[in-house]
């Protein structure tokens, strides 16, 4: 029971904070050997096209447009192409007076993926950026994403996703804490070799390197940007390259997402089993399991198993106090979870407790996530979370 314990402690560490200090520590020693590594300067661009996959999204999609014709990239060298299939609202509508804007509209609706499908036919650039409808670039985007093209051996770049957490936020300042952590860890990821996956807000990839994924594809980004690894090239973290947007507007709306990230990780895992083989490349498989398949898979059950183990030890073992300490520090941190919950639910701030609420809910979707998709009710097509 002890050495489960321990291991499953252990495991539970590891994947959420061990790796990073790994990481760190790789990364240190690999800049004493090269060096830091040098960032393209921005010359000679790359031809660019910017696909916006928009479901009902009359709220944002006119200052998206905005925003996007405001980028900053050579001229004639960007094309805009807006996909609104599905859509009910006004969206194509709004769309459709931009002149500066391509737009494809289908009244049947398929699926995110789908539309990407159909957008990547028309795309002739060489490369292509992907972002969410209701989330807004930096002016320098797509010029920091591009410049990394210049090393043959990137195949994509993922761009930062950032969370704007206003004044009355509530439990969802967690979200905004976790994005700052993935953030640190995508950087390091980067430069010991590559990020294991990009995030939809923003994502570029060779237009040359996409292969249309599967239709029932649930993380459509996550397949499309680690399959060009699969080949061999790299994907490479931008921080200078970022989307903004708000948190959800509650946690229930978050839960929602995370539970379908959750499927969607654990049929990224089943699909994506070469990644697995450390004899493909061993840096690669180190990282894909250190950063996504340990959460996606066993941490949260690991969670439990820690929880029951621990009292087990301390039932059947007299004089156990550090097993006791062990299983009192266990007890509060659920207790700072529940309590988060308890506030949260009053709409009552008390951020000490937001971080271990949100810890518990992302590793309670995992398992939500994984019953889901075994269970075939998880449908590709995207139901969007509700933002702040």
């Amino acid at each position: 029971m002890i050495i489960a314990f321990w291991l499953s402690l252990f495991i539970v560490f590891y994947a959420f904070a061990g790796y990073g200090l790994v990481l760190f520590i790789l990364v240190k020693i690999k800049r004493a050997i090269s060096g830091k590594p040098v960032i393209p300067d921005a010359v000679n661009l790359p031809t660019c096209t910017l696909v916006v996959a928009a479901y009902n999204e009359e709220r944002f999609i006119a200052e998206k447009i905005q925003n996007s014709l405001a980028l900053n990239y050579p001229e004639g060298k960007l094309k805009l192409l807006f996909v609104t299939d599905g859509s009910t609202d006004n969206t194509a509508a709004i769309v459709s007076t931009f002149a500066q804007v391509k737009l494809m509209h289908s009244d049947a609706r398929s699926g995110k993926i789908a539309a990407v499908h159909r957008a990547m036919t028309e795309v002739d650039s060489e490369v292509v950026v992907f972002t969410d409808a209701n989330t807004f670039l930096n002016t320098d985007a797509i010029v920091n994403i591009c410049r990394h093209y210049a090393d043959e051996k990137v195949g994509a770049v993922a761009g930062e996703k950032r969370v704007h957490i206003d004044e009355t936020a509530d439990a969802t300042a967690g979200e905004g804490f976790y994005w700052k952590y993935e953030s640190k860890l995508k950087t390091w990821d980067s430069e010991l070799y590559s990020v294991v996956g990009a995030a939809g807000e923003l994502f570029s990839i060779r237009r040359e390197l996409y292969v249309p994924v599967q239709p029932d594809t649930i993380l459509d980004d996550f397949m499309i940007s680690l399959l060009v690894t699969i080949d061999g090239y790299r994907v490479v973290y931008e921080p200078d390259a970022y989307a903004t947007e708000t948190a959800s507007q509650n946690v229930k709306e978050e839960l929602k997402r995370k539970i379908r990230i959750a499927a969607g990780g654990i049929q990224s895992i089943l699909r994506l089993k070469s990644l697995l083989n450390p004899f493909r490349n061993f840096v690669l498989s180190f990282q894909y399991i250190s950063h996504r398949v340990l959460r996606w898979t066993v941490v949260p059950f690991l969670m439990i198993l820690a929880l029951l183990l621990n009292i087990l030890i301390v039932a059947t073992c007299a004089g156990c106090c550090f097993y006791w300490f062990m299983l009192i520090c266990q007890l509060g941190f659920y207790g700072m979870s529940l309590l988060g919950w308890y506030f949260e639910s009053r709409e009552m701030k008390v951020k000490i407790f937001f971080i271990p609420y949100y810890f518990c809910m992302m590793n309670y979707a995992v398992i939500r996530g994984i019953f889901r998709y075994s269970a075939g009710k998880q449908s590709a097509i995207w139901e969007k979370a509700k933002r702040q």
